[in-house]
């Protein structure tokens, strides 16, 4: 019984056995309508334009529709395809009948088989049907997919007909056959292209199909309805077909090569199309059938060549297709056995010279690269020195390819299971590419080449050597000028320090200091296993060859001594000794051999500790960076080092710190705050998973603690913010406070002073964003920081005065804190304790600060703080002078009485006068810091008055008849009725300016004299502590007052230009900078005291007086008279921070109004007559403050007052330097350009 096959439209196809019997019949029956096909004359017209393929044996109904579009419906179409459909269906001989034939070339070519902006056709058609076929399909999708599958199983059937026919050997109809299948082979080439245009197509193919009327409506809701037509089953199908055609014995049945090549083209260009398309090449099932065919047709049918050349072209114009491609070579050379394909294409494209400019072709080669050398790096490695060349090539992005191949190529010889001596030479030879592409001229090569290595870094082989060299070559690119190669940098370093090989043999951990002791103690064991110098076989290495020797101890060559030719043998205790010496001597040499190992790993592992520790000082710049992505990079790098006890880490980790001020316009300033907080939250506050809660309490604040370890107080103040901000953020668990206030309050057993303070501190900072951790614990602070311990440790008192002082928030953290701000009277424990500390008598410095601290304090906790204050003083000053008249009474009466005594011995503490003095230092500091906190408790008082004015004002309307307040503490500032905000702040400026130290009653007043009095006597008053204090407290006193400012300015203007204190000098600096906020009209004649300091010996002076004066400029509280050219000095000053201080300072001055544009000509004039400024350093620092020239007009200028300085230059170097600034300005003045070409000329005028 015969078996059918029914298709995916419905076609009913015969088996090819069915067939056999009764084709030659059917085949004589047609000879009279046979095709007259001619596969060349159809491709030629097929290609030039498709629309002249002659059809003139078309269906007639076809053929009237040429000048009548819209008569060509589906039904027409229908009515046509039908029967020739079920013909084919029949027999496959049916697509030789010309009606036939020509009836399908008409149908397809009512599609367009290339998108308008593809289309250059020589002319027009005469056709009405086809001009508009040009752009718009009118087969609809329905009947193209009938025609495609008609083609692809009629061309099935013929394939198994000519297989079967093959097989027999019957070479009769080979010709028949051959026209067959080119017929069908071209119809299937032209119905693929048809529907690859309807596929690229589809969006935009609805409109142009509506509004031609009802025939056209009909197909618009056709191609509508068609709209969800998926194509690709259909694709797949004849690329199978294809590949069944393909695998035919083609040679007898078409006996020429061109003739087969020709064939086998027809299918090709089909799979191109196909790949072309970008979606289509997505679908792997499609792809892989798509490969299927082209490597059969390269395999078996020649067409190599042609691939080649298609590959080439589609790297070109595809981008797509970079990697599919690189996908079929290897499935061709591993699957087919052809690799030679691959070799040429590779040869090819390695000659291939690409222009800089451009960017499509070389992006897509290199893709192509990249994508084969992971697929196939055997093939790609014969050609490596061929690839090499693109080295030299102009596109960065082909050099960034080969820098990777390199990589890939490595990684797949390191996997060799038996790697031979040519492997590593070939290993060592794309290392050594990658080492020198770190000097790449193009910055994303550097960067690929980068990347490269952090791939590297996670192959099972580490290659040592190469890994110390790729870590020293990273620290180098941490300088360099690309933000993108120092971010990698910094990445490459942190995964070389992650995946380092030094695990073997004691951990991973890479501290320096446990290395080194290793290293060393190897070197004593093998120092002890040499032996010593003078013991034998020493003498054929260190001996003298030449040494003189004893003839008598000789004989003659001749001569045979009998008794040694009769030798005993040795006895078996001999032998035994004589192995077992071998054995020690085996054992000791493979001991030293195994020790000598051991010191060359130690000795790598140094090496390259050593390289991360020489990289982070860099990597702490990069911290500062204005690139956001680079400052997280380098926070990632230390904790990564740090998580290896590499010790340099800790430098880096204290730096971040200071990055929790960051600020920026969009989120990368949140982005850096908190990253940093989730840095230290992995550094120090996640304990291990191991650890219970208790532990893991301790283990967090244990590490809280030691962040205070010797920090300094710009990263205490740093340390402050973070941890308030993780306090908000609820980082920081009550169990964590717990432990921190047991440390803090431990007394059963003595623990570090460090850290009983750290605990403090930290608690301080917490408090800041939560005062309940301190009110809480008020008592603890009492017995613990204000008792016995702080009395001992004034340290320690000091803290817990800050601590205290945050119990009160201060007006900024007020807005977010949540207890309000409660003041307490002066008989509080609180502030009795807190006097206490003040009046405390001790000659310890770190009295001053405990003392200042308590003294804030008071003014934050205290209602009437003047009060205490005054009390404080008072005590205080009886407490000196009473002390110093007791000792003057002691040393009278010392005196007599040992008159005619023997000598006592020189007392062996300070003398009595150098203890006086230091309690007179410490009244003074006293009343100087109390003037300062008086100032800003009448500011507080006058901005309580006025929140209190405008809440009462705003207030009174809503309530019609208010009530009078009850409360009986009700502020003395609410009783002042009708005052005015003006009268009150007149009142509090007469009390500043009066009262404070003139005013009869005021207690500050009997010591304003006192102080000039010590500071105008620095003989008479000789001690150095007394005078730096007395400077200090004249200083805040002149703050106060207008008139003692002005007073006195002379003399504090005196002891700062001679004054041999720095410290001195630098307190007078910070306290003109104040004064000239508070009375600008006084200090602003005086600024150039202020200047000078500038050229001070000093540089902890200098850098003072710069950041004074910078923060004066920049808020606008003095005005610029040409003193810019001392701060521009500054650029060259060898103190790195002041230079850099310097440089922030002009950049922050060029936002402002032109005023580097304003005061160029006057630092130009200042450095050019400074004869100690060099001249090298002169233009170093012209250059950059011509930078922020940027406005034409302002250059021209500028330009213009330089120019007019040369003819007066009395030197040639002042004519240089002008030249030298006009050559930085564009000014585009020929005659400028003129006088400059002439050069310095020196005219004498007589008179």
């Amino acid at each position: 019984m015969d078996t059918v096959r029914i298709n995916s439209s419905g076609i009913t196809q015969p088996s090819a056995c069915s067939l056999g019997a009764s084709l030659s019949t059917l085949v004589r029956a047609t000879m009279a309508d046979q095709a007259d096909f001619d596969i060349n004359f159809a491709l030629k017209h097929y290609l030039s334009d498709p629309a002249t393929v002659p059809t003139p044996d078309a269906d007639g109904s076809l053929l009237e529709c040429e000048n009548d579009p819209e008569s060509l419906t589906s039904g027409v179409i229908n009515g046509v395809l039908n029967p020739i459909v079920d013909s084919i269906a029949e027999n496959p001989d049916a697509l030789n009948r010309s009606s036939s034939f020509d009836t399908l070339q008409f149908l397809l070519k009512c599609a367009p088989i290339s998108l308008k902006s593809q289309q250059n056709y020589p002319c027009e058609p005469d056709s009405e049907l086809f001009k508009i076929t040009r752009s718009v399909s009118l087969l609809p999708n329905h009947s193209l997919s009938k025609i495609f599958d008609l083609i692809i199983s009629g061309l099935s059937l013929e394939a198994d007909i000519v297989h079967n026919e093959s097989d027999a050997e019957e070479q009769d109809n080979v010709g028949h056959h051959k026209q067959l299948l080119e017929m069908y082979a071209f119809l299937l080439q032209w119905s693929i292209s048809a529907m690859e245009v309807k596929a690229a197509e589809k969006p935009a193919n609805g409109p142009p199909a509506r509004g031609r009327g009802a025939a056209k409506g009909a197909k618009s809701k056709t191609s509508s309805k068609d709209g969800v037509w998926d194509s690709t089953p259909q694709l797949q199908t004849a690329l199978e077909t294809m590949c069944k055609v393909l695998k035919l014995k083609l040679a007898r049945v078409f006996m020429t090569t061109s003739e087969r090549d020709t064939f086998v083209g027809l299918f090709t260009r089909s799979v191109y199309l196909i790949l072309e398309s970008e979606q289509r090449i997505k679908n792997t099932a499609l792809r892989m059938h798509a490969f299927k065919v082209l490597c059969i047709a390269v395999k078996h049918h020649g067409h190599a060549f042609g691939a080649q050349t298609s590959i080439i072209q589609n790297l070109s114009y595809f981008e797509h297709l970079a990697e599919p491609m690189a996908e079929f070579l290897q499935i061709l050379a591993e699957q087919y056995d052809h690799p030679q394909l691959t070799e040429e294409i590779l040869r090819d494209l390695s000659n291939k010279e690409f222009n800089g400019n451009d960017t499509r072709g070389p992006k897509s080669v290199a893709t192509f690269f990249i994508k084969l050398s992971e697929l196939a790096p055997r093939l790609v490695i014969k050609q490596m020195t061929l690839l090499i060349k693109q080295l030299d090539s102009e596109a960065y992005i082909l050099r960034c390819a080969i820098i990777e191949v390199c990589g890939n190529l490595i990684s797949d010889l390191s996997k060799q299971e038996e790697p031979g001596n040519n492997h590593k030479n070939q290993i060592n030879g794309f290392f050594d590419i990658l080492e020198e592409r770190f000097l790449d001229a193009n910055n994303y090569c550097r960067c690929r080449n980068i990347q490269v290595y952090m791939k590297l870094c996670d192959l099972e082989q580490k290659f040592p050597k190469r890994r110390q060299m790729a870590a020293q070559l990273a620290a180098r690119s941490l300088e360099d000028k690309s933000s993108n190669v120092r971010r990698n940098a910094v990445k490459l370093l942190g995964k070389l320090v992650s995946s380092h090989p030094f695990s073997v043999m004691h951990g991973g951990q890479l501290s320096f200091a446990e290395w080194n002791q290793r290293l060393q103690a190897v070197e004593v064991e093998l120092n002890a296993l040499k032996p010593p110098v003078g013991s034998p076989g020493l003498a054929e290495k260190g001996g003298n060859p030449d040494m003189t020797v004893d003839t008598a101890l000789l004989d003659e060559a001749t001569e045979i001594d009998a008794e040694a030719k009769e030798s005993n043998p040795l006895t078996e205790d001999q032998k035994a000794a004589i192995v077992r010496k071998a054995a020690e001597d085996a054992a000791t040499t493979e001991l030293m051999n195994r020790l000598q190992l051991t010191r060359k790993y130690y000795s790598e592992a140094i090496r390259f500790i050593e390289v991360i520790h020489d990289a982070t000082p860099v990597v702490c710049q990069l911290l500062s960076s204005k690139n956001k992505s680079e400052v997280i990079e380098a926070m990632d790098f230390f904790v990564i080092i740090d998580a290896y006890k590499i010790e340099a880490a800790r430098t880096g980790i204290r730096r971040m710190l200071r990055l929790i001020w960051t600020k920026g316009n969009s989120d990368e300033g949140k982005g850096v705050q908190s990253h940093l907080i989730d840095c230290y939250r992995g550094l120090f506050f996640i304990a291990p998973d191991t650890f219970n809660d208790n532990d893991a309490a301790n283990y967090i604040a244990r590490n809280m603690i030691s962040l205070t370890f010797g920090a300094t107080p710009a990263e205490l103040t740093s340390l402050e913010q973070l941890l308030s901000t993780m306090m908000k953020a609820q980082h920081i668990s009550e169990l964590v406070i717990t432990k921190l206030w047991q440390v803090y309050g431990v007394q059963k057993q003595e623990i570090s002073k460090n850290q009983r303070r750290g605990a403090i501190i930290v608690l301080g900072m917490l408090a800041m964003a939560d005062p309940d951790v301190v009110i809480k614990e008020m008592g603890t602070m009492l017995r613990i920081g204000l008792g016995p311990f702080g009395r001992t440790d004034l340290a320690l008192a000091k803290y817990t005065c800050v601590a205290l002082r945050r119990m009160n928030p201060s007006k900024r953290q007020a807005k977010d804190a949540t207890t309000s701000a409660s003041k307490m009277p002066n008989d509080h424990a609180v502030l009795g304790k807190l006097a206490s500390m003040v009046e405390i008598i001790s000659d310890n410095k770190e009295w001053f600060g405990a003392a200042e601290q308590a003294i804030s304090a008071i003014y934050a906790l205290s209602k009437h703080p003047d009060t205490l204050s005054s009390a404080i003083l008072r005590r205080k000053t009886k407490q000196v002078f009473q002390q110093q008249s007791v000792q003057q009474d002691q040393d009278a009466m010392e005196g007599v009485e040992s008159q005619g005594a023997l000598p006592s011995p020189p007392p062996e503490g300070p003398p009595t006068q150098q203890k006086s003095a230091l309690a007179l230092s410490q009244l003074l500091f006293i009343v100087g810091h109390i003037a300062i906190k008086q100032i800003v408790h009448l500011e507080l008082c006058e901005l309580e008055f006025k929140r209190r004015k405008a809440e009462k004002e705003k207030s009174n309307p809503a309530n019609a008849s208010p009530t009078k307040r009850a409360s009986t503490d009700q502020d003395e500032l609410d009783q002042i009725g009708g005052t005015t905000e003006d009268d009150f702040s007149e009142v509090m400026n007469h009390i500043r300016e009066r009262e404070l130290l003139f005013g009869p009653t005021s207690l500050l007043s009997h010591y304003a004299p006192l102080v000039t009095e010590i500071c105008s006597n620095n003989t008479k008053y000789n001690d150095e502590s007394l005078q730096a204090a007395a400077t200090l407290c004249m200083a805040k006193l002149m703050c106060v007052s207008s008139e003692y400012c002005e007073k006195n300015l002379p003399l504090l203007i005196t002891i700062l230009e001679k004054s041999q204190n720095p410290v001195t000098r630098s307190n007078v600096v910070i306290a003109l900078g104040d004064m000239a906020v508070c009375f600008n009209h006084l200090i602003d004649e005086n600024t150039d005291f202020l200047y000078r300091r500038l050229n001070d010996k000093d540089s902890s002076v200098k850098r003072t007086c710069l950041m004074t004066l910078t923060f004066l400029i920049l808020a606008g509280q003095v005005k610029v008279k040409g003193q810019l050219g001392e701060m521009a000095r500054c650029l060259e000053d060898p103190d790195k921070r002041i230079a850099d201080l310097s440089r922030m300072f002009f950049t922050e001055l060029s936002t402002k109004d032109n005023a580097v544009y304003n005061q160029f000509i006057d630092m130009f004039s200042h450095l050019s007559a400074a004869t100690d400024l060099e001249e090298a350093s002169l233009k170093r620092i012209i250059k950059f403050l011509a930078s922020f020239i940027e406005k034409d007009k302002h250059a021209k200028q500028l330009a213009d007052k330089l120019a007019a300085r040369l003819a007066r230059c009395e030197s040639e170097r002042q004519w240089n330097d002008v030249a030298y600034a006009l050559s930085l300005l564009q000014h585009k003045n020929e005659e400028i350009q003129k006088t400059i070409s002439a050069g310095f000329r020196l005219v004498e005028v007589t008179a």
